[in-house]
């Protein structure tokens, strides 16, 4: 608003007849919006028009809006006040320091930005992933502290090794600030060039070229139909199952899943790395009447005969299921035994059910986790029955 006034002040100044003609400046900066560097010192003056009948020596400075100290002035003419700053700091704003002239009442005379920065270092970090071969995204990070504090464009280019000039990448992500998306001009079996050049006006740099095939680097969707339910009566147990993504249904390719898991009270997940490619597990181990929460990522391997690791997916939306409440509990008994004696009551059940197998499986063949849940079934009956005879007599 201020700035809104001091020109209206200026317009009637500008048409006095015989005072100044429309292309004359009533006052000039020099230099105009300089672009230095981070500790440099700038010297700037600040030249009146004669017919205007302001003297230097009634101007004055001000610096984002701060008045400079008289001290770092210098009267250079009648007409020519300049100003030193020593050892300037990055511009707080990429739209550059203002700094102004004003006569003695304080109006705008002339105004000039500063630009005090750095030239870019090279951009680091360099990653790219295609979500199902149908784009590729890349990402990245400004080199050394970080920003230049003056504006500094990036670019994403690439090419074909072999077969195409560079091209640059015109999707940038606007909730990214350093990743650009490329829709077009992409081949599977190809190896790509990837790059980012940096530039301002103080300098340019870029990063190591990246060098991949989309195949290598590929993300897909979450697995979808993701439940989970009880095993039977085990207290202890929950089963997930999920079907693989969709679009990745006509792939050759070797899926990999991950499963995490976590209580209704807990932000600390769970992780299971070695689920395979299987769309089943079992999660054991669990407490009794608890709530969990629980979700899959896929990492697509190998497709079409790649040799090296996909990239995982985002996880799915989390799926909550409840084991079963423990009897022992809803009855309100304790064991009273010590921790000491848990190894002695687990090679107790173990014996109990490796005589049991004996009674019911032939071969080890007929071994198998179904049969363990079949017994844990039966011995779970079992004390529910005696428990009641107990509560009878």
């Amino acid at each position: 608003m201020r700035a809104v006034l001091d020109l209206l002040w200026l317009v009637p100044v500008l048409q006095i007849p015989g005072v100044l003609s429309l292309s004359t400046h009533v006052a000039v900066i020099y230099p105009q919006d300089p672009v230095l560097r981070m500790g440099s010192n700038l010297t700037a003056s600040c030249w009146v028009h004669p017919d205007l009948g302001v003297h230097a020596s009634s101007l004055f400075w001000t610096l984002n809006g701060q008045q400079l100290p008289g001290s770092l002035y210098r009267v250079l003419s009648p007409t020519n006040l300049s100003v030193t700053l020593a050892g300037l700091n990055a511009s707080r704003q990429k739209s550059g320091d203002n700094l102004v002239c004003h006569n003695h009442k304080g109006h705008i005379l002339a105004g000039s930005c500063l630009y005090v920065g750095m030239p870019p270092e090279k951009p680091v970090n360099l990653t790219c992933w295609s979500r199902n071969t149908k784009d590729l995204t890349c990402s990245w990070t400004p080199g050394g502290p970080g920003e230049s504090n003056i504006s500094t464009q990036y670019t994403l280019k690439y090419k074909r090794r072999w077969y195409d000039e560079e091209k640059k990448c015109e999707d940038y992500v606007p909730t990214q600030p350093y990743s650009c998306r490329i829709t077009r001009d992409l081949y599977l079996f190809t190896p790509y060039e990837i790059w980012v050049e940096a530039s301002n006006q103080l300098g340019w740099g870029a990063s190591d070229v990246l060098t991949l095939d989309i195949l290598d680097v590929v993300t897909t969707d979450p697995p979808s139909g993701v439940s989970v339910s009880r095993v039977g009566q085990l207290e202890d147990q929950l089963s997930v199952r999920w079907e693989a993504p969709p679009a990745l249904k006509d792939f050759l390719f070797q899926a990999k899943y991950q499963i995490r898991y976590r209580l209704e009270d807990s932000q600390d997940w769970k992780v299971m790395d070695d689920v395979g490619n299987q769309t089943s597990c079992r999660l054991a181990g669990l407490r009794p009447g608890t709530v969990y929460f629980v979700q899959v990522r896929c990492n697509p391997v190998g497709i079409y005969g790649s040799r090296k690791a996909g990239i995982w997916s985002e996880w799915s939306h989390p799926t909550a299921a409840s084991t079963p409440q423990s009897e022992r509990l809803m009855t309100g008994s304790c064991d009273s035994k010590s921790s000491g004696d848990s190894n002695s009551t687990l090679r107790r059940e173990l014996k109990q059910f490796f005589g049991w197998v004996r009674k019911h499986a032939y071969g080890c063949s007929s071994m198998s986790m179904k049969m363990y849940d079949q017994w844990r079934v039966l011995m779970q009956k079992s004390h529910k029955a005696r428990n009641q005879v107990g509560k009878h007599h």
